[in-house]
């Protein structure tokens, strides 16, 4: 029978379940129209291999750096340190922050390796992400001296690999409401793995920091979306082997 086979089910409800929220949403100034059906894409990965919950944490990264991009957004304008498109994001905005979260969860569904080290590596990549979100936004409009992180040397804000003690703060901010986010889910226990956490999104972001103002605009095709991937990879596999190494694997 064919909807006697749960899997089957689980997914079948995770693809209705997203195309219809997406038909709803389609009016909120957080996506653009490809950028929503993108969105659609990876909610249903997301819901099909972990459940509501895993689902459900990132709609809830999309929100919280969705509302972080607009703070002082005319200033921004004014200053040309605004996102494009009025801060809505398009699918290479999509998978370049999530990309990572989506193979890991498609890891987990395939039962191929620990699945506690595996959800510690997911819940670190959007740590990371919305880290480096909180740390750019806030560190564009309220950093007050903004350093080129390879130098120190005092930089336009918006230049790639700045950092500004506004935007540190603001990035470990981020990556502990993304760990609160993931604890207050279960999909992370709260204890050693949620520092760890908590600790790896705002190294990943400051790595990050380093590689575009080593890197950046010196390759051509380093894309600043290629560079999200790359942070969100690294957050992820550093978080998932140090959590090995320490023996947090439940």
């Amino acid at each position: 029978m064919l909807f006697s086979n749960p899997t089957l089910v689980q997914w079948l409800w995770a693809f209705a379940l997203n195309a219809l929220l997406i038909a709803l949403a389609q009016r909120l100034p957080l996506l653009t129209s490809s950028g929503w059906i993108h969105a659609g894409a990876l909610g249903t990965i997301l819901w099909g291999c972990l459940g509501w919950r895993g689902w459900l944490a990132v709609v809830i990264y999309l929100v919280l750096g969705s509302m972080v991009t607009r703070l002082g957004m005319a200033q921004k304008k004014l200053a040309g340190l605004a996102e494009g498109r009025g801060g809505r994001r398009g699918p290479e905005n999509v998978w370049g922050s999530a990309a990572t979260g989506a193979v890991v969860a498609i890891l987990i569904k395939l039962g191929l390796g620990s699945q506690s080290l595996l959800m510690i590596g997911f819940a670190a990549s959007f740590a990371a992400k919305l880290a480096d979100t909180f740390g750019s936004e806030i560190g564009k409009r309220w950093g007050r001296t903004t350093v080129l992180i390879t130098t120190l040397r005092s930089v336009p804000a918006g230049t790639d690999g700045a950092i500004s003690l506004e935007g540190t703060l603001a990035s470990a901010l981020g990556s502990l409401l993304m760990t609160f986010v993931m604890v207050s889910l279960s999909l992370l226990p709260f204890g050693f793995q949620a520092i760890l956490v908590a600790f790896i999104g705002l190294l990943a972001t400051l790595m990050e920091s380093l590689l575009g103002a080593i890197a950046q605009n010196k390759i051509s095709w380093l894309s600043n979306e290629l560079v999200n991937g790359l942070q969100t990879s690294f957050a992820a596999v550093f978080a998932i082997a140090i959590a090995a190494w320490l023996g947090l694997a439940a």
